[in-house]
């Protein structure tokens, strides 16, 4: 016998996967351990890598987590306590679910509660995101960030190197008809665009190194 799984109207799940979304995290860390807003110092990016340059490796890995799970959580949670979802139909928790990791995502990059003022590229959001629906996809990305930023030092070129090889991943593991596939390059399009003052660096040859021996910004 089919029984429904939730009883929350999708409009409020989606606004949900916003707010866990916006949560600034790195904003939050500046301001608790330095008394400093991120958003004015180093990079200006509110992500991991900002915080591991001005607050240190430990802060830097729990924004890591936390962003991530800002998209993951959204995601395994909400579609599931939707009106009118079906334990049954589970092409359309993973639509739920991809509709739910785009906000959480939009919410990283824009967080209502810094009033659209700065936020993140999405990168760990997104990680988060395609860990809960795509995980095997999203572990070759993984390897292929941590190979790209051991061997340059730019946190940058790997987060743009993950960041392609995610659809195709997602095209090996789940094929090219699945609508992961289609939000992973869409995901992948975005990040390249929040990337694209740092693309200029790499090609200028003033992009500064995270890890390794540190070139003038």
């Amino acid at each position: 016998m089919s029984e429904l799984t939730g009883s929350m109207h999708w409009s409020i799940a989606l606004l949900l996967a916003y707010l866990s979304g916006s949560i600034p995290t790195a904003y939050l860390a500046g301001r608790l351990l330095k008394g400093v807003d991120l958003r004015t110092v180093g990079s200006g990016n509110l992500g991991a890598t900002n915080v591991y340059r001005n607050l240190g490796a430990v802060p830097a890995i729990v924004v890591l987590l936390i962003d991530a799970a800002k998209g993951a959580l959204p995601v395994l949670l909400l579609p599931k306590r939707i009106e009118g979802v079906w334990f049954f139909e589970s092409r359309e928790l993973v639509l739920w679910g991809l509709a739910c990791g785009v906000l959480a995502i939009a919410g990283h990059a824009k967080p209502i509660f810094l009033l659209w003022k700065g936020g993140g590229k999405g990168v760990a959001t997104a990680a988060g995101v395609f860990g809960a629906l795509a995980p095997v996809g999203l572990g070759i990305a993984v390897l292929v960030f941590i190979t790209v930023a051991a061997g340059s030092g730019f946190v940058s070129l790997a987060s743009l190197a993950a960041a392609l090889t995610l659809p195709i991943a997602v095209a090996l593991t789940l094929g090219i008809k699945t609508e992961i596939f289609h939000v992973a390059l869409l995901v992948a399009a975005f990040v390249v665009w929040s990337h694209r003052a740092n693309i200029a660096r790499l090609r200028a040859g003033t992009e500064p190194r995270t890890f390794g021996k540190k070139e003038s910004a």
